[in-house]
């Protein structure tokens, strides 16, 4: 077995900006594991609000070598298990090895990955498609140069009624909202009242995770269902937003890849709760990985890749009507400049 790891920035087409931090390129880690002639991919985006670097990523990953390349492992669960402890600091980097042993290991199989979890790729849902905060004529104007059928829109303002109000002047298709932490219990519930009337589906992660008094009173009042995110990050996490959330949104990147993601899928189901996986903008290579798992799911932003001014991978096509895998085994994704 040999692991090596790739650092490469991701141009983005436009300034991305959330409720706490704005970027224009997006750090990225890609992992590559070969054995016996087979080789798997895997992604992990940095992100500055959590404190994972290309650095510090890079260094966990360096950690894990002896362990990856020389202690007997078989399933990428079993490699999961036996790399915690390296990786109990940096979920990140354990996403982006997790990925590529699952690639490695259905291509084995010579199987896709959603064939060896014996999905459908039929039912997958459709993602939506992001737009940032900015002033409202640059956000409608994203709107219409990705002509989409399902938005989410970030929010996090202190106009965020008036956004929307004016967003949905120029489309009549279904909104998503992300306040990303910035809203009281009080501006929740009662901002949900009208975005119910704009024809927004969901919102997430409306206020601090730590803020669970206030969660259970929009859990109990709001007239829209509430989605966890920066709530549900690790697998216990998922039990805790019972009775807060309405469904969680699992990010394989911050939970430590595809193996603890399909567990707090699972788990979240068990309770009754919707489902969801969401993207850190990486590139096509993780982006793919999170199509494979998507027919598991009541909804998906998968949107990262379409984001980029310059894709650094070749893998699954997204459409507003089907989406396309790659023709390879594994997730199949490919780095360009690795084969090319």
């Amino acid at each position: 077995m040999k692991l090596t790891f790739f650092v490469r920035d991701l141009a983005l087409k436009h300034t991305f900006t959330i409720a706490h931090q704005s970027r224009d390129i997006q750090d990225t880690v890609i992992v590559k594991l070969e054995d016996k002639g087979f080789y798997g991919l895997g992604e992990t985006t940095t992100n500055p609000f959590y404190g994972m670097t290309q650095e510090n990523i890079c260094m966990s990953l360096e950690a894990s070598r002896r362990v990856v390349e020389t202690e007997p492992w078989e399933t990428p669960e079993q490699l999961w298990e036996i790399c915690k402890e390296i990786f109990v600091d940096n979920p990140f980097a354990q996403c982006a090895l997790d990925m590529a042993a699952w690639d490695l290991y259905t291509k084995k199989r010579g199987k896709k990955l959603y064939e060896y979890l014996n999905l459908n790729p039929k039912a997958i849902p459709l993602t939506n498609f992001t737009i940032g905060i900015d002033n409202v004529d640059k956000m409608i104007a994203k709107m219409k140069e990705v002509d989409w059928p399902l938005y989410k829109i970030k929010l996090g303002t202190d106009h965020d009624l008036e956004i929307i109000r004016e967003l949905r002047k120029h489309t009549d298709a279904p909104f998503r909202i992300d306040a990303n932490c910035a809203w009281t219990a009080e501006q929740a519930i009662e901002y949900a009242v009208e975005l119910k009337k704009l024809n927004v589906e969901f919102m997430e992660q409306p206020l601090g995770k730590d803020d669970l008094a206030g969660m259970k009173e929009v859990f109990k009042y709001s007239k829209l269902p509430v989605i966890a995110d920066e709530s549900c990050i690790v697998e216990s996490d998922v039990k805790k937003c019972h009775g807060l959330f309405h469904g969680i949104n699992v990010k394989l990147v911050k939970a430590g890849g595809i193996t603890p993601g399909l567990r707090m899928i699972k788990e979240a189901k068990k309770l009754g709760m919707k489902t969801m996986v969401g993207c850190m903008t990486e590139s096509s290579v993780g982006i793919t990985a999170i199509a494979h798992i998507a027919p598991l799911l009541d909804y998906v932003d998968m949107d990262g890749a379409m984001l980029l001014k310059k894709d650094i991978a070749r893998g699954v096509i997204i459409t507003a009507e089907s989406v396309i895998f790659p023709e390879g085994n594994g997730i199949g994704a490919e780095l360009v400049d690795l084969v090319d």
